[in-house]
């Protein structure tokens, strides 16, 4: 059952370039939800006996084990967004309705997660989830404008060190502009791709991809993936935006 809770903003992380993540402290229980689904935003007041004000829609970033610090992440695009940058401060109340979304992604066979930018955190919860003795292999492909933009890098080598079945690869538009190291094996320039990837797959026609990130993306990888063979129904895209 969906919910509409009024939240405190507890923190705001400014990543620089115009990309945040904020936590929000739901000022009441959460509803349960499970990992890949995603909440409504309102930055104005949310009257009952009135209409639901505008509102968009972001990935909840945080496990379902931490309902009462929920966190998502936004770049800067478009008018909501805008309006995030310049008026959301710590302390202030917002609204948020929750749960929405069936872009969960299976466990019964191996999952190939491609993320673009801020795209990752529709997968985070899963990651963060994954078993220690998972039958089946996870492999992600997150990629950035820069390396600092890998803005969950860490979160991600913390999962994959926990689960010995997972791997991760990632992608920066460019080398190094920021002080950052792109020369690890790990590592790829340029943006996700599915021919950088095809070569790390084990068994890609038994596995089912996910894809999170910009509508750009959304449609290149999917072609992409088609034309690697792989068929429609294995290919799962957030296409919310």
């Amino acid at each position: 059952m969906t919910q509409k809770l009024a939240c405190q903003v507890e923190q705001i992380v400014n990543h620089g370039d115009r990309v945040y993540t904020v936590a929000l402290r739901p000022e009441g229980p959460a509803p349960r939800f499970r990992a890949g689904q995603f909440l409504h935003l309102a930055l104005d007041h949310y009257d009952p006996s009135r209409f639901w004000p505008d509102s968009r829609v972001f990935s909840i970033a945080s496990p379902p084990s931490q309902p009462d610090l929920l966190r998502i992440s936004y770049s800067v695009r478009g008018r909501f967004t805008e309006r995030m940058e310049r008026e959301l401060v710590e302390g202030q109340q917002v609204w948020i309705k929750m749960p929405y979304g069936d872009f969960v992604v299976g466990r019964g066979t191996d999952v190939v997660l491609l993320a673009g930018g801020t795209g990752i955190s529709a997968f985070t919860a899963f990651l963060e989830s994954l078993p220690h003795d998972g039958m089946h292999s996870v492999t992600l492909a997150y990629g950035a404008r820069t390396d600092r933009l890998l803005i969950y890098r860490d979160a991600v080598e913390r999962c994959a060190m926990q689960a010995p079945s997972m791997r991760a690869v990632y992608f920066v538009e460019d080398l190094a502009p920021d002080g950052g190291s792109t020369d690890t094996s790990d590592t790829q320039v340029g943006r996700v791709s599915v021919a950088a990837m095809w070569p790390r797959l084990s068994r890609p026609f038994e596995a089912a991809y996910y894809i999170s990130g910009p509508p750009a993306m959304l449609r290149t990888v999917s072609d992409d993936l088609r034309a690697h063979g792989i068929t429609s129904e294995a290919i799962h895209i957030d296409a919310w935006e």
